[in-house]
């Protein structure tokens, strides 16, 4: 008899799991190799315009972003618990974690989406829409451009870890992803913390040195 879970083309639940955790690294590679082009850009034009760079970064809210790094971290450490939790045959405790998870998440965005206000009502709009009355001169506009830019796609990554946690949970509450085959849950939480390792680059770039 065949295991719950098991696909036809695989032989035992550990092979299957092997497969799809490989699966998982080559595409957080692929992301990292993604963000990597972006950290490379952003270091040229950092290059080219330090002092514009400097002072747009200077500009931004330190406390916002900084507060939106301590969620993550959080949240990071909730999802590696709730991994924990169904290794060890605790599904309410894990349901639980990736919940919280899922709402740091959204705390998030709701940060992000305040701060987003902020830029637009003081014109730190990305390329042509740039309208700022404090910073001026092609640097600055570099700089929100690659900014928006950067915490869209991030934000965009978020959005998507958010919705993979709640269908997990969804799975974990009817009892679908369970001790024996927790896959799902350490695919998903991998995936959470390549959003929150992005976010550690990005924030002392935007925020602490331009």
């Amino acid at each position: 008899m065949r295991a719950p879970g098991l696909a036809d083309h695989f032989a035992d639940l550990p092979t299957q799991h092997h497969a799809a955790r490989l699966g998982m690294w080559v595409f957080l590679a692929s992301e990292l190799l993604l963000f990597s082009g972006l950290f490379a850009i952003w270091g040229a034009y950092h290059a080219r315009y330090t002092e514009a760079f400097v002072r747009a970064a200077s500009v931004n809210t330190i406390v916002l972003g900084s507060t939106n790094t301590f969620v993550l971290i959080i949240s990071s450490f909730v999802v590696a618990l709730a991994v924990w939790a169904m290794r060890s045959d605790r599904p309410r405790l894990a349901f639980r974690g990736v919940v919280i998870t899922a709402s740091c998440g959204l705390g998030f965005l709701a940060i992000k989406g305040i701060e987003y206000a902020d830029h637009i009502e003081h014109g730190l709009l990305p390329g042509a829409w740039f309208r700022s009355d404090e910073l001026h001169g092609h640097g600055a506009v570099v700089f929100y451009t690659l900014y928006w830019f950067a915490t869209g796609l991030h934000a965009l990554h978020v959005t998507a870890g958010v919705a993979v946690l709640a269908w997990i949970a969804m799975r974990i509450r009817r009892g679908e992803i369970d001790a024996v085959n927790p896959i799902a849950l350490e695919l998903g939480a991998m995936y959470w913390h390549l959003v929150d390792i992005v976010w550690l680059f990005l924030w002392p770039l935007l925020y602490l040195v331009g």
